[in-house]
């Protein structure tokens, strides 16, 4: 299937390595450091855009996501040369979203206006808990009153933001978790991505983990009840669930991350970035050099900052798909699926997985329950062929 990806969409994603500080439980290419040199990363990432749409140039393109690290530490000049070079190298949707993320402790309202002047038409807001203790322990360098403060400043600047909150944290109990959702939905936003604490090999939090210091994480049992009461409330307050951690109203979704969900082709720049793209029919994976310096030298020498390119075989390229889509509500197109991979999946596998309540069935599609959700790598195991 040559243009499976336009089933999905094209998007940019351009990553900002830098950060105030490491959160603990941060598994992403992010580094601390005082002295960026902001004109050579500006120069390095035109470079890599301008790579990259030579072999790109007759796309539409959707969607530009500024994530990180802390993209809010750029400069709007940074931003606004960038988004001025994506608009010389491809034809953008006449809906293109442009979505930076920010922590609340580095928003000003200036700095905001630069750059809703720059292009940008989406925040993502990194609040994680509206708890000081729990900010604390999390390693945020915001406190609540900060995070609120941040919150009206985006919206007063922008007409689309989303924020971001972390359960099932360290002694955090049912009730708690409760009365905390229901504060983040008194604010009536219209996207909120809710994310299960989850500990990560290589961070500060799985070290501390290894040795028996990390305390007080929920059960099993709690972190599932935990999931359903997210799902329940949200539900009732008119943010059900898109995928599997993300919320929104109608037509609020995020229109980058359903390019990767939906199996779309993405460009990725920036140290440690990942894409996907798609060239006379054959899908390659592409991820770029991990180490800042690393990847601003090759980058500034005009190239696109690539560590390997690697093709993905139809049984690749399936999984991918498959593993992506039942995240989502839409689900999996079994169609797709089979035009991809050639085959498609056993319908006796999808049988017992619809009677067991971990599936059900929407015409050619195949949706993950929410009991299907709580066990989805189980479920994605057994509909993957042999």
């Amino acid at each position: 299937m040559p243009d499976d990806w336009r089933l999905g969409g094209f998007g940019l994603y351009v990553h900002w390595p830098f950060c105030e500080a490491k959160c603990p439980y941060c598994d992403f290419n992010s580094h601390v450091s005082r002295g960026i040199d902001q004109d050579d990363w500006q120069r390095a990432y035109l470079s890599a855009i301008s790579a990259y749409g030579e072999e790109t140039a007759d796309r539409v393109l959707n969607s530009v996501y500024f994530g990180g690290g802390t993209p809010s530490l750029m400069e709007p000049g940074v931003v606004a040369a960038i988004l001025e070079k994506v608009s010389q190298t491809w034809t953008l949707a006449n809906d293109i979203e442009i979505t930076l993320e920010a922590n609340p402790s580095s928003v000003e309202a200036a700095r905001f206006e630069g750059y809703r002047n720059a292009g940008i038409n989406r925040v993502s807001l990194g609040v994680q808990a509206l708890n000081d203790a729990d900010l604390r322990r999390l390693g945020r360098l915001h406190d609540v009153k900060t995070a609120l403060s941040a919150l009206e400043i985006a919206r007063t600047t922008f007409d689309r933001v989303s924020f971001d909150l972390i359960y099932a944290r360290q002694d955090q109990t049912f009730p708690q978790w409760r009365a905390e959702l229901a504060q983040a939905l008194a604010l009536e936003p219209r996207h909120l991505s809710l994310y299960q604490l989850t500990v990560e090999p290589g961070t500060a939090f799985g070290d501390r983990f290894n040795r028996g210091k990390l305390r007080g994480l929920p059960d099993e049992d709690l972190a599932a009840d935990l999931f359903e009461l997210t799902q329940e409330m949200t539900t009732a307050a008119g943010l059900p669930a898109y995928e599997v951690s993300n919320h929104a109203d109608l037509n609020e979704e995020s229109r980058h991350n359903l390019i990767y969900w939906h199996g779309g082709d993405y460009v990725g720049i920036g140290p440690g970035a990942h894409g996907r793209i798609t060239k006379v029919g054959r899908r390659f994976a592409t991820e770029t050099a991990l180490q800042p310096s690393d990847w601003l030298s090759q980058a500034s020498s005009g190239a696109n900052g690539e560590m390997r390119r690697v093709e993905l075989t139809r049984e690749d390229h399936a999984a991918e798909y498959l593993m992506m889509s039942l995240r989502t509500r839409t689900g999996l197109d079994c169609v797709r699926f089979q035009e991809i991979l050639g085959s498609g999946v056993n319908i006796n596998i999808i049988n017992d997985l619809v009677n067991d309540g971990l599936l059900r069935r929407k015409r050619h599609r195949l949706i993950a329950t929410q009991r299907g959700i709580a066990v989805l790598n189980a479920v994605v195991s057994a509909l993957l062929p042999d």
